[in-house]
């Protein structure tokens, strides 16, 4: 069917399997590197990410690439992104698809094995900091590393709501006096 288009059945399942086989790949690297490997790029990052692009890419599509072939690897990936959406709607299948929260500071405290458990540095927090408007660390409640790989930081003052650190990895090293009822 395809073939006049430089494709036939195997070539066809090539791309399908190759597509499968690399979007599970980088979805395991980026769930073990953790969620900060592709939240806030530098201008490495992005070379970085447009090399790897380019090597999935033509392991992907194979020594000859045809139009065929990247649109039925293109089509692959894409199912395969709505799929892994729909999976996000079960409590079970998202905590293997997403990286859960994990609580960076309490109070003025950096906690080292968070950080590192995130691939995170102290400058980074630091820089978070700075970015919320943060001037002393006296000001800071909780600092945390969302699963979009985003950080947030809440400020003392109002208490934090319980719900709001639900399955938040290491909320129970919040002092009491933070959290609401």
């Amino acid at each position: 069917m395809w073939t006049e288009f430089g494709l036939d059945w195997v070539d066809a399942a090539r791309v399908v399997i190759s597509s499968i086989v690399f979007y599970v790949a980088v979805l395991l690297l980026v769930r073990y590197l953790g969620q900060r490997t592709l939240a806030s790029l530098s201008s490495f990052d992005i070379a970085a990410i447009i090399a790897l692009g380019a090597v999935i890419g033509r392991a992907i599509l194979g020594d000859t690439p045809t139009l065929v072939a990247g649109l039925l690897g293109i089509t692959t990936l894409f199912v395969l992104q709505a799929l892994t959406g729909e999976l996000r709607r079960n409590r079970k299948a998202a905590q293997i698809v997403n990286s859960p929260a994990v609580l960076l500071m309490a109070g003025p405290l950096l906690l080292d094995e968070n950080l590192k458990r995130s691939h995170i540095v102290a400058s980074e927090v630091h820089t978070r900091l700075r970015l919320a408007g943060i001037r002393s660390l006296e000001e800071v409640a909780c600092v945390i590393l969302e699963p979009t790989g985003q950080i947030s930081v809440l400020r003392r003052g109002e208490k934090i709501a319980p719900s709001l650190l639900v399955g938040v990895i290491g909320a129970e090293l919040l002092p009491a006096s933070f959290i609401g009822e």
